[in-house]
C-alpha cells in the first residue's frame, strides 16, 4: 500500500465516508460550482489559508464527483499549490501532482470496492462514474 492509499484509508475511516463532497465539507474545503468553459472540468485554489475546489456546473453528476475527488486530492496532498485547470486531456497527464490527484480520486471513489466483483476494469470504472483513462490506477 502506497502513501496515497494510506491517506485515503485514513480519511475514509476517520470520516466514515468516501464521498468527496462530504469530506470536503468536513475538512472546511469550499466547493464552488461555476459555469466554466466546456473544456474545463475544475481546479483547486489556495488563498490566504482558505481552500477552494471549483467544479464546472455543466458536468454530469458522475464527472462532478470525480472532479471533486481529484481536486480534493490536490487540496490534501498539495495544499498550498494552486493547480491548473483539470481538462479532459489532463487525464493523460504525466505531471507528478496530476497523477497523484488522479490516483487519490480513484482510490477514494473505489474505497471498499473489489475488482473481483466486476468482470473487467472498465466495468468497475463505468459503474462508479470514473473516466476510463483512470484504468492505470487500478
Amino acid at each position: 500500500m502506497n502513501w496515497i492509499e494510506k491517506e485515503v484509508n485514513r480519511l475514509t475511516e476517520k470520516y466514515k465516508t468516501n464521498c468527496p463532497f462530504e469530506i470536503s465539507g468536513l475538512k472546511n474545503i469550499h466547493v464552488v460550482y461555476w459555469n466554466l468553459h466546456q473544456e474545463i472540468w475544475g481546479f483547486y485554489k489556495y488563498e490566504r489559508r482558505n481552500r477552494f475546489i471549483f467544479i464546472n456546473s455543466n458536468l454530469s453528476h458522475d464527472k462532478k464527483r470525480f472532479v471533486c475527488g481529484h481536486e480534493l486530492g490536490h487540496a490534501l496532498l498539495h495544499t498550498k499549490l494552486n493547480t491548473p485547470f483539470l481538462r479532459r486531456n489532463t487525464l493523460y497527464s504525466i505531471d507528478k501532482i496530476e497523477r497523484e490527484a488522479n490516483e487519490f480520486a480513484v482510490n477514494l471513489l473505489l474505497y471498499d470496492k473489489s475488482l473481483e466483483d466486476y468482470e473487467t476494469k472498465f466495468d468497475i470504472l463505468r459503474e462508479n462514474g470514473i473516466p476510463y483513462e483512470m484504468e492505470r490506477f487500478l
